[in-house]
């Protein structure tokens, strides 16, 4: 599916992974849904993709088309609220087609199940199983909705297809570390719904893949002194880095414009296996 003319949807969009595939989508021709937290700075970079400088500081939503370009627009919501959700998912239904979606919003709370300050709480658990899965099934699940609506367009190789549905698990869904069974179940549970959406969104020409990151270069690893991303990024196998989150939206994009990737989740790892701890 080509991206041009399209409209995307994109959760965490404000930074990070989901910041890098806006502006590769955009860049491709398509306009950007941005969804992010109100405190985020989505509405900036809303003005910077649209070419109009900082964005209003308020947090509400920005829109400004370039002259028969794409458009950029900042819908701040919670992934959890489905109100929320919905406004977004009708901003984009506005701006044209909707046929690709991105969810890179989540969360990445440590916690031992015994530590040291005595048992997990269940919120907190609860907590990261909500923002992680259920908040991208919500997105999902609207956008669906709106997807299936849509008329099909050619591929360029046979066969139409409506759009395309692209989720973010993680490696920790294959190989969870100690202190991660909150962030391992939601992304094995992400990573574990992909085929059964794909096999259900098949009869709608809509397509479900899942991209579980290694060690990325993201808002939640800067929080690491450098010296600890180093030592991540030495882990490694080949690239011996932290992975460039234009390397995961390079990969949305192929996976757009590839129709015969679907059900499938796709490890952009460099061949890390994680150790326990």
């Amino acid at each position: 599916m080509d991206v041009m003319g399209t409209v995307a949807l994109i959760t965490g969009g404000a930074s990070g992974l989901g910041a890098a595939t806006a502006r590769r989508l955009f860049d491709a021709g398509a306009s950007v849904v941005l969804i992010d937290l109100p405190s985020s700075a989505g509405a900036a970079f809303a003005a910077e993709l649209n070419g109009t400088g900082a964005g209003p500081s308020d947090g509400t939503s920005l829109s400004v088309r370039a002259s028969g370009g794409p458009t950029a627009v900042f819908v701040p919501a919670d992934v959890t609220d489905e109100a929320q959700v919905q406004a977004a998912v009708d901003a984009a239904v506005a701006l044209g087609p909707l046929r690709i979606v991105v969810n890179c919003a989540g969360i990445a709370t440590p916690g031992k199940v015994l530590g040291r300050e005595g048992v997990l709480p269940l919120a907190a658990f609860s907590r990261v199983i909500q923002v992680n899965l259920i908040g991208t099934f919500n997105v999902l699940r609207l956008a669906a909705a709106a997807m299936v609506s849509t008329e099909p367009v050619s591929t360029g190789l046979g066969g139409p297809e409506r759009g395309v549905i692209i989720n973010t698990a993680s490696v920790a869904a294959f190989d969870g570390q100690i202190g991660q069974p909150a962030y391992s179940a939601s992304k094995g549970a992400v990573a574990a719904m992909t085929l059964p959406l794909a096999r259900e969104f098949a009869r709608s020409l809509v397509r479900v893949v899942t991209i579980a990151p290694g060690i990325f270069e993201t808002p939640m690893m800067a929080t690491l002194s450098q010296a600890a991303q180093d030592s991540l990024g030495l882990q490694v196998p080949h690239p011996s880095r932290l992975g460039k989150p234009a390397e995961y939206a390079n990969l949305v994009a192929h996976i757009v414009e590839n129709a015969m990737l679907n059900g499938e989740t796709i490890r952009l790892d460099g061949a890390i296996r994680m150790g326990p701890k």
